[in-house]
């Protein structure tokens, strides 16, 4: 006998069926749990970190992780060369590279939905204009890229994320130029077109929300690679600039006491290791269920 509450049951919508189909990778929920746990050690850090991260204490200098002899609990990680508590430098390093990474990705997204739209939808001369430039940036090697430009520029927040949105853009321009070709012919295009819709109100109300997931998808994957690039600018001195906490600065600070002091390089090394692999797996995680193309 049918149950009563099935029968009265609104259907799932793609959104919830996809949602569902993620909530069931274990892994991949582990993950974004993991990421948001960094987030909240970004937002909180004044909060949540034991000391000051700038503060100095030269008796404590290269003092070892609390459960080597000569740590103290108080200092669970160590301390740096110049004294300063590693524990809390990561914690405020989150800061640093999740806010890049959030914001490189932020403008990059927006300014390759925007040149995607037109590329995809408008074609012509503005498709060769925007496919030409992309085919440009994407011939010079990411890292070399960004160093030259933050050589030109100058260290600083504000330059690390315009020389690293500067290229980024063309990931998901080239994604959104895709999915829009696929999209411009179907039927409800071809509708809104036929009822007199403007260019602007089909590629913004029509192709737009249809082609959003494999954006976020893509983006949220690329996230991990911004975060990579931020510390290598930092690990070589074009990134943020000392006394401010960055992880790939704290590991370039340790190589000279690697073998006697391993754990000044070693810790901040593994954060970024730990967050780089929560969003790739959640990212992948995205993709398996919000992408079609990935369904059994």
């Amino acid at each position: 006998m049918t149950n009563v509450a099935e029968i009265s049951r609104p259907p799932e919508t793609i959104f919830q069926q996809n949602l569902r189909n993620f909530m069931g990778n274990r892994l991949a929920v582990a993950s974004t749990a993991v990421v948001f746990l960094f987030i909240l050690l970004a937002i909180f850090a004044p909060l949540i970190a034991p000391h000051d991260p700038n503060t100095t204490d030269l008796f404590r200098r290269l003092q070892p992780p609390a459960w080597v002899e000569g740590g103290e609990w108080s200092y669970l990680l160590g301390c740096d060369q110049l004294g300063r508590d590693i524990l809390s430098r990561i914690i405020y390093g989150a800061r640093i590279s999740i806010f890049i990474g959030a914001a490189v990705i932020l403008v990059a997204t927006t300014i390759g939905i925007i040149a995607g739209l037109s590329a995809g939808y408008l074609r012509g001369w503005v498709d060769v204009v925007i496919s030409r430039l992309v085919d440009i940036l994407l011939g010079f090697p990411y890292l070399i890229f960004a160093i030259g430009l933050m050589a030109m520029m100058g260290p600083g927040l504000i330059n690390i994320i315009l020389a690293l949105a500067y290229k980024e853009w063309v990931i998901p321009c080239r994604v959104v130029r895709g999915e829009t070709l696929a999209t411009r012919e179907q039927e409800y295009v071809e509708a809104a077109r036929a009822l007199g819709a403007s260019r602007k109100h089909i590629m913004i109300k029509e192709i737009l929300p249809n082609i959003l997931s494999p954006v976020v998808v893509v983006s949220t994957i690329r996230m991990a690679h911004v975060i990579i690039l931020e510390a290598s600018l930092s690990f070589l001195g074009l990134g943020v600039q000392p006394p401010t906490a960055s992880w790939g600065s704290m590991v370039s600070d340790g190589r000279a006491f690697i073998l006697e002091s391993w754990w000044v390089s070693t810790f901040p090394g593994l954060a970024i290791l730990l967050l780089v692999l929560a969003i790739n797996v959640a990212g992948q995680g995205l993709r398996d269920a919000f992408d079609p193309r990935f369904h059994e």
